[in-house]
């Protein structure tokens, strides 16, 4: 069976908590493991992995964290695969050229490169926003001197 890790399913997981939170600055390691469910442990391994491959920004020091390098509607389901899992390869000839004994009389080595292709091209069609369900965040409503935020008239 082929199948995506915990991994990058907790990694499209923490990218949408902190999609939530975008306007809101960097976020420890800690507030993001609480906000998602996931261990302390594994939310910091994603989050440097994440952070390595581009996906996230990472800061340093007291006030340091994580934010999101750019949005969820510029990445690919298939960037975070490749951050967190590493190249899609079906196969070890696909993803490992030379690493199969077989390699020199395969019958099916050029299907399995098409088959991959068509996998990746899939996930590279898929942004995260989509998979998430993501949305821009919402402004904040500014309250002008009522008592409540304005409700937004209907026709």
């Amino acid at each position: 069976m082929i199948r995506i890790t915990r991994e990058t399913d907790y990694a499209l997981l923490i990218l949408a908590h902190l999609h939530r939170r975008g306007t809101e600055g960097v976020h420890s390691a800690r507030d993001v493991s609480s906000w998602a469910g996931v261990s302390l442990p594994m939310a910091s391994k994603i989050l440097k992995a994440l952070a390595r491959s581009g996906l996230l920004i990472s800061n340093r020091g007291a006030k340091g964290g994580y934010g999101l390098a750019r949005s969820l509607d510029g990445m690919s389901v298939a960037d975070v695969v490749r951050a967190i899992e590493g190249p899609i390869a079906l196969v070890e000839c696909v993803g490992n050229p030379g690493h199969c004994d077989q390699e020199a009389t395969c019958l099916t080595s050029q299907n399995w490169k098409r088959i991959n292709d068509a996998v990746e091209g899939a996930l590279q069609g898929v942004a995260v926003s989509e998979l998430v369900g993501a949305t821009a965040p919402e402004p904040a409503l500014l309250n002008l001197g009522g008592d409540s935020p304005a409700e937004p008239s209907t026709p």
